[in-house]
């Protein structure tokens, strides 16, 4: 059975965007110099052309003199989204940009994932409470 969400009206009105406690950072590693992931232990991983993108932990990057990037948090959209889904991405990344919040979106299987600089995190999670309120107030006036 298959519970995911795919209107996009739906996943605003029911997304409930969470803050994580720990820091992340995004490391990259070249061709051919592609670290131990089990040292590591990575939150995700993507392969580019240009190298391995590693998504860890602020202090393990620190401990093993990788943390070059911006801290980041991670905001974790709590409903599930299909992955055919349109729309929900969009609509918390432009609300996050209008309020000059970089979004950094990792999209897995049943949770979309947002990573903000840590300093506009708090900000982050308040306006996308805000718009996730917003939607389910006009999905209440689309149906009375």
């Amino acid at each position: 059975m298959n519970s995911s969400i795919i209107d996009p009206v739906q996943l605003l009105a029911e997304m409930e965007p969470r803050l994580t406690p720990d820091v992340f950072v995004f490391v990259h590693a070249l061709p051919g110099q592609v670290p131990d992931l089990a040292l590591l232990d990575p939150l995700g991983s993507f392969r580019e052309a240009e190298g391995l993108t590693l998504i860890l932990l602020l202090e393990k990057a620190r401990a093993l003199g990788l943390a070059r990037g911006t801290p980041l948090r991670q905001i974790t959209l709590d409903v599930h989204s299909s992955l055919e889904a349109v729309g929900l991405t969009a609509a918390v990344s432009a609300e996050l940009a209008r309020n000059g919040i970089a979004a950094n979106v990792v999209a897995a299987y049943y949770h979309d994932h947002i990573f903000v600089p840590a300093a506009d995190a708090e900000r982050a999670l308040r306006l996308l409470r805000v718009l996730s309120a917003g939607s389910r107030h006009n999905e209440a006036r689309m149906f009375s």
